[in-house]
């Protein structure tokens, strides 16, 4: 059969989220599928040699603007496709008629928490629930989690969703804790907790950023010993700037730890397991995710989590993490300091790598080739 893949996310130059997602799981296809084909859609051509088989072929769609509305629907007219799957969230409106589509979905934060989306995505959220959502011949959620929004929130049958998990790269994450002296990333940082995701509200950062200076503050209160050791701690935080960032951004100067939360930014991926591998913790209070990738890539390096413990990411995390309401600053700071027992710190991170191996961009690769062939 022959198979359209929506690659418009998976060739960026800095992929986070479902750029990773798309990027990860065409790698996979490409490694396992020898028998469909796919035309695999993109708006530039990578900007790197990357090599596919044979039965992957890259075509480039120029369209200035609503690319997928126009330029990838106009091409379902063009080309003889069995199946369009776009790996996150938007289908073509108008699209060949009884073209099937299989469509994954990531999450329905901006239904669940309104207030902290920007007024474009929570009516384009919406749309795509009365629309795209319900005329997708199939779809696939991250997470058992995702499915049952898209049940109770958006009436979508059952029956019509597929559960498939993400994956992590494992060998990426392999990491040698004898280069904490040399790497200059973390450098300056040790000892430090560890936050991954974009700068906005729903990262639930402003509060993760309170419990960090709670505990920076209830620990300096103790001997001259314990006070010298504890104000030694750094929040380190990874992400690109996201809306309504700024107060954000200001708080650690209101809060008077300015000196001790830093804002790395975007960081790549090969730099990554560098942070995970020499952090105290991950500390993930999100207030929700369809997924939580974070989560497996500080488990495949060794380092402990601390993360919601709601939506989906005590499913994602399994028995290797401490859960915390993150709506509450001082479960957080008990987690944060929890994780520094030497024996919950080795439990966690043995959890962790037992959890991992039910996670893996070959399986997903697998399961989701299986939804296309049977759709």
């Amino acid at each position: 059969m022959t198979i359209g893949f929506d690659g418009s996310r998976a060739f960026g130059n800095k992929r986070t989220g479902t750029e990773n997602y798309s990027y990860q799981l065409l790698k996979a296809l490409a490694k396992i599928d020898h028998n469909n084909s796919y035309i695999v859609y993109v708006r530039k051509l990578p900007t790197v040699n990357y090599k596919l088989p044979t039965n992957f072929l890259i075509k480039k769609i120029s369209w200035p603007r609503l690319w997928t509305q126009g330029g990838l629907a106009v091409q379902t007219f063009k080309d003889d496709l069995d199946v369009l799957f776009v790996p996150s969230h938007t289908l073509p409106i108008i699209r060949r008629p009884g073209l099937k589509t299989v469509m994954t979905v990531h999450d329905l934060g901006a239904e669940y928490l309104p207030k902290m989306h920007q007024l474009k995505q929570q009516l384009y959220l919406k749309y795509i629930t009365k629309y795209q959502l319900r005329s997708a011949t199939k779809l696939i959620a991250v997470s058992k989690a995702t499915k049952e929004d898209l049940i109770k929130k958006v009436g979508v049958d059952e029956k019509k969703i597929s559960v498939v998990y993400e994956g992590v790269g494992q060998e990426k994450f392999k990491y040698q804790i004898s280069n904490i002296k040399t790497d200059p990333l973390v450098n300056g940082l040790i000892p430090f907790f560890l936050s991954v995701g974009t700068i906005q509200p729903r990262k639930n950062l402003a509060r993760l950023i309170q419990a960090f200076s709670l505990f920076v503050d209830r620990y300096s209160l103790g001997s001259d010993e314990k006070r010298k050791t504890k104000n030694e701690f750094n929040l380190a935080i990874v992400g690109s700037k996201g809306w309504d960032s700024d107060r954000i951004y200001e708080l650690p100067k209101k809060l008077g730890i300015e000196g001790r939360v830093k804002f790395l930014g975007y960081v790549p991926d090969e730099k990554m397991p560098a942070l995970y591998s020499n952090a105290l913790a991950l500390v993930f209070p999100s207030l929700f995710e369809g997924f939580g990738l974070p989560i497996l890539e500080a488990q495949a390096s060794g380092c402990p989590v601390i993360t919601s413990n709601i939506s989906s990411m005590p499913e994602v995390a399994g028995k290797g993490a401490i859960l915390v309401d993150p709506m509450s600053t001082s479960d957080i700071v008990k987690g944060m300091n929890d994780i520094l027992n030497k024996e919950v710190r080795n439990k966690l991170i043995k959890d962790g790598y037992e959890n991992i191996k039910r996670f893996s961009w070959e399986k997903a690769a697998r399961e989701t080739m299986e939804v296309l062939e049977n759709v």
